[in-house]
């Protein structure tokens, strides 16, 4: 950055060398006063209540003078102050009664016949094939809670092979395209590619970008992937003011993973998928580590039900669960989704005396399908949505930590935008295993989705004719099947059957 400082000296200078002239010239070639920008923000400011921010100005460098008039320039002022107070005002305002989900609107597991398995993958490898689908990577955050400064991607979370997430999501397309190309194609093969999208954030963006050029993108074409950074908003406190990060800096935090929606149009990425001919965008979160990225099956079904957005969904283990769970929000209203914290013990407990089932049971796993229709007007409806979500948090400020408020959308948000919206079951100790705490936490710890994806695994090798020798009990251990060998369990008996693989191990091709 350019100091300032130097400017205004040889401003002064040439000011000097203008008075021996005229005195009109030197009025005209003066810099102007430093603090004519901030003025002119100041009286901005003022309609919004936050002049603030300039309060400690005088004890400012001319840099970080200069920093912060750019940083409160680059705000939509309007807007935040817009979002600020709607978000503010619904707190506490009654909302609608909620309803459990029809059993009708959810493709149960059991409910599914092999036939209807079958259609829906040969359904999906299709459309894939043709180019049809897209997916959204939501990768936004730092894995700060696992203990690293790295983006959540770049995790190791301890498996035989060593992979990271990132690493083991780019190989399942690998394997998919690959699949798609053999069932599908009809004579000689041709390349099948899909594009994958991934959503950034200001903090992981750079690092996401190295990442994956330092290890050649995990073997798929640099241009088959886009990176895109989604939005930032001011942290505030209770009473809506702006915290101040530094003396010269907004504390801001990004704008939820529900700010995909608005960055893809933003960045011209949607006009990006119509202009390759995608129609359907699979959509998930970087920190599960079985997610089948792009499942043919998932997408089958979606293309089979005709609806605007689908999720998949995995049954509750207990009342207490802190999930989110999938619910109609109003008599006869749209699916979305409600925070443990909004359910009281007799709802989050109440049984389906048909079922069996806890009536709010299909928990909210954060693997969605959309048509791009859908996303294009979900970016315009929540663009202009000012009610956002407000989470408690420690905010970084110049006084130490400070109890703030950030302002989110959530990515099911979308689904009160939907005509329609379907739910397909999975089985939690196939697709869900996320990483979000650090080992000796309670759940959702590095160890705990290791052991979920060698559990797994190793039933795939055992139903393919393969044998397991171990040194330490079974439970505690397995094997790792790489994504480039089996993208769910199939094509394994060619490498397994007869075979004896000591765990823990990675199976490869």
């Amino acid at each position: 950055m350019r100091d300032p400082s130097v400017e205004r000296e040889n401003g002064a200078s040439d000011s000097t060398a203008a008075t021996t002239t005229t005195t009109t010239t030197t009025e005209i070639t003066s810099p102007p006063p430093m603090n004519s920008p901030r003025q002119a923000l100041i009286e901005r400011l003022k309609d919004y209540g936050q002049e603030d921010v300039f309060a400690l100005w005088d004890e400012l460098s001319p840099d970080e003078r200069e920093f912060l008039v750019r940083d409160i320039e680059s705000l939509d002022l309007p807007r935040i102050d817009r979002i600020i107070r709607c978000s503010l005002h619904s707190q506490g305002l009654p909302v609608a009664a909620i309803e459990p989900v029809p059993e009708n609107w959810v493709s149960t597991v059991d409910g599914r016949t092999m036939e209807d398995r079958e259609k829906w993958w040969k359904m999906g490898l299709k459309t894939i094939y043709e180019g049809k689908l897209g997916v959204v990577l939501l990768s936004g955050g730092q894995g700060t809670r696992l203990g690293i400064s790295d983006p959540k991607g770049c995790f190791n979370i301890g498996l035989p092979s060593g992979k990271s997430l990132f690493q083991i999501q780019a190989e399942r397309i690998l394997c998919i395209q690959r699949l798609a190309a053999q069932v599908v194609g009809e004579g000689p093969t041709r390349p099948v590619t899909i594009h994958w999208y991934i959503m950034t954030s200001p903090f992981t963006d750079e690092a996401t970008r190295k990442y994956f050029s330092s290890h050649k993108y995990f073997g798929l074409e640099p241009d088959q992937i886009s990176f895109f950074q989604q939005g930032t908003l001011p942290c505030i406190s209770k009473e809506g003011k702006f915290i101040m990060e530094t003396p010269f800096s907004l504390a801001k935090a990004p704008d939820g993973n529900g700010g995909v929606y608005g960055a893809l149009k933003s960045s011209r990425l949607l006009e990006d998928m119509a202009s390759r001919g995608i129609k359907y965008v699979d959509c998930y979160g970087v920190d599960n580590v079985m997610v089948r990225v792009a499942d043919p099956t998932f997408l089958g079904y979606f293309i089979d039900k005709g609806a605007a957005s689908a999720a998949k969904v995995v049954r509750k283990a207990y009342p207490q669960e802190q999930v989110g769970v999938f619910v109609r929000r109003g008599k006869g209203g749209p699916l979305t989704v409600v925070e443990y914290s909004e359910l009281d013990q007799s709802m989050a407990s109440a049984i389906n005396q048909r079922t069996g089932r806890l009536q709010y049971c299909w928990s909210n796993v954060c693997l969605h399908m959309f048509t791009l229709d859908f996303i294009n007007q979900v970016a315009t409806g929540l663009e202009k949505d000012s009610v956002y979500h407000l989470a408690e948090k420690k905010i970084p400020s110049m006084n130490g930590y400070t109890m703030g408020l950030k302002l989110e959308q959530f990515i099911f948000d979308s689904f009160l935008y939907a005509p329609s919206t379907a739910l397909f079951e999975v089985l939690r100790e196939e697709e869900f295993a996320p990483v979000k705490n650090v080992n000796g936490s309670n759940f959702d710890t590095p160890e705990s989705a290791r052991l979920s994806v060698l559990r797994l695994h190793t039933r795939w090798v055992i139903a393919a004719g393969g044998f397991l020798t171990h040194s330490v009990p079974l439970y505690a251990t397995g094997v790792e099947v790489s994504p480039l060998c089996s993208y769910a369990g199939e094509n394994l008996e060619a490498i397994c059957r007869g075979r004896t693989f000591h765990a823990p191990c990675e199976i490869s091709l």
